[in-house]
């Protein structure tokens, strides 16, 4: 890798995600874009969003805040993240409009996101 990344995305994933919309809107302006019950996009300042908040349900691969750290190529960052001591917390998949992405957990347990085009 020749780069360091840096955060590219944020997801927060809750239980109420009408509250977390509320309080995060309130506890910093963020223009929300709510695209469903389930999940909104957090506007950032270009107008381009800047992360989202979803509806955690009984099968969400987490809850609380993941920053997801743009890669080369998800596969291959997670099977080094698994090398490392991690270990998988949501497939690689795509999600239209942002490439893939990928969750794993560090050797504390941490969640990490990951985001390919």
């Amino acid at each position: 890798m020749t780069h360091h990344p840096v955060p590219g995305w944020f997801d927060i994933s809750t239980p109420d995600a009408p509250r977390a919309r509320h309080f995060y809107r309130e506890m910093f302006g963020w223009p929300m874009n709510v695209l469903d019950e389930t999940y909104a996009l957090v506007g950032g300042e270009d107008g381009r969003p800047a992360g989202g908040i979803g509806q955690a349900g009984p099968d969400s691969p987490y809850t609380g805040i993941v920053v997801y750290f743009p890669v080369d190529d998800v596969d291959t960052a997670l099977e080094r993240a698994e090398r490392l001591g991690g270990g998988r917390r949501l497939e690689p998949q795509s999600v239209p409009g942002m490439g893939r992405i990928a969750v794993f957990v560090d050797p504390d347990g941490n969640a990490v996101g990951l985001l390919s085009p």
